[in-house]
């Protein structure tokens, strides 16, 4: 697919993204922002893709695993940064939307064992699903641990009520060439996802935490 965006100006773009970030003590994540034209989320349809990049955005993304025993023991034993619980501990929410969606609301990634994930509306109702936080499946025929990598690396575009969409691609700390393999693998994916392709996009930014926006188009 052929890019509207050089890579002289991705670099330029990342050159003054530095340079106007305040330094702080944590890195910063960098988010890839954008407008579309020509789309109209009323009628057009609504897309909804995701794609793993070369190198993980956000090593420190929330996830919560309702897993069955083995997948809890399995977590513990690798010693995964992510929380745990189970369907009883579920249970206990007596199906309230409130604490429900309170509780999912504090993670970016619920993940779910296959062998509970049917039980899950049962427990809490169909909350989840309505918020956009139903729980990934996870199976023991994979890794646990390559399958929380490949999370962190994966970037969701779905069309809402609203055209301007953004996603984190990476954090400060990594190189320019990092930061531009991850920014053009996401945009060009969701490019591909646009019925006119670049010409739906009026404007992308890409923007650190505490920085201001630097423009790509």
């Amino acid at each position: 697919m052929s890019s509207k965006i050089s890579t002289a100006q991705l670099y330029e773009a990342l050159r003054f993204m530095r340079e106007n970030t305040k330094k702080r003590n944590f890195a910063q994540t960098v988010e890839l922002q954008l407008s579309l034209k020509d789309v109209d989320p009323t009628k057009d349809k609504r897309f909804s893709g995701t794609v793993r990049l070369p190198h993980v955005p956000r090593n420190k993304l929330g996830i919560c695993l309702i897993g069955d025993q083995k997948h809890v023991d399995e977590a513990k034993q690798l010693g995964l940064t992510i929380d745990t619980t189970d369907l009883d501990s579920l249970k206990k929410f007596n199906k309230d939307k409130k604490l429900v969606k309170k509780w999912a609301k504090k993670y970016d990634q619920l993940l779910a064992s296959d062998t509970v994930l049917k039980k899950v509306p049962v427990v809490v109702g169909p909350i989840l699903n309505r918020i956009g936080r139903f729980p990934q499946v996870v199976s023991h025929s994979e890794p646990l641990d390559k399958k929380i990598e490949d999370i962190k690396a994966t970037v969701k575009w779905q069309l809402k009520k609203v055209t301007d969409m953004g996603a984190a691609v990476g954090n400060m700390e990594m190189t320019d060439e990092q930061l531009r393999q991850n920014i053009m693998m996401a945009l060009n994916f969701l490019v591909s996802l646009l019925k006119k392709g670049w010409h739906n996009l009026k404007s992308v930014n890409i923007k650190s935490t505490m920085g201001k926006p630097a423009k790509i188009l």
